[in-house]
């Protein structure tokens, strides 16, 4: 019954202060992966340098269909963005096979492999490839097509702490191409730890918090 309905049949009582607990979710921690992809996991994020105000958040939405692919879908939000991937997961590690932004979808074609097998990690590896892009818009048309070539380096593994959280991670260096106007940077360095995800993204962006934790090892 809400608070409306009880004031008005109680006239006569002292108002009374009702307090509504918040909403929270909290994931298992057995239920994450080494890169993690289940369902109804949250992280929040900040500029690298600003005040935890104000920060972006990206969730795990689950299973989807992406072009006829049946992928995971992470979505973005936050300051006026919004922006949702589509990868698999499997043996090989992540796969990229596309995005969408507001009146924009991106495909790749072969995926862009975005991180490798769990157990290749370490100092001076790399991998690179390269993928078939295409660009359409709100109307579906192809506005650009090209090709992204990448590469990757792991040139460190190292503690951080952010805020009041530390993590070990391995410090990534990630150089990108294309022919169809620079849809990313050349060069970004993000920083990936086991079981978390990036606690540094390719965009700068510092982990503030997340809704799961990681059991000490």
């Amino acid at each position: 019954m809400s608070g409306f309905v009880l004031g008005s049949l109680l006239v006569g009582c002292a108002p009374r202060q009702v307090v509504v607990p918040p909403v929270t979710a909290q994931t298992n921690a057995s239920g994450v992966s080494f890169y993690p992809y289940q369902t109804g996991l949250v992280w929040t994020y900040v500029p690298e340098g600003e005040p935890n105000t104000a920060p972006y958040v990206l969730r795990t939405l689950g299973p989807t269909i992406f072009q006829g692919e049946s992928v995971y879908a992470t979505q973005l939000t936050g300051r006026g963005a919004e922006q949702t991937w589509y990868r698999n997961y499997d043996a090989s590690g992540v796969k990229l096979l596309g995005f969408t932004k507001p009146g924009v979808t991106v495909m790749l074609d072969p995926a862009w492999q975005e991180a490798p097998p769990q157990n290749a990690w370490r100092v001076g590896l790399h991998w690179e490839g390269s993928s078939k892009i295409k660009v359409l818009g709100e109307d579906g048309k192809v506005a650009a097509a090209g090709t992204l070539k990448y590469r990757y380096d792991v040139q460190d593994s190292r503690q951080v702490k952010v805020g009041n959280a530390t993590y070990n991670v391995f410090v990534v260096t990630r150089q990108i191409s294309d022919d169809v106007g620079g849809l990313f940077p050349a060069a970004q360095q993000y920083w990936f730890a086991p079981f978390v995800g990036d606690v540094r993204t390719p965009e700068a962006l510092l982990l503030t918090a997340k809704n799961f934790e990681v059991k000490s090892k």
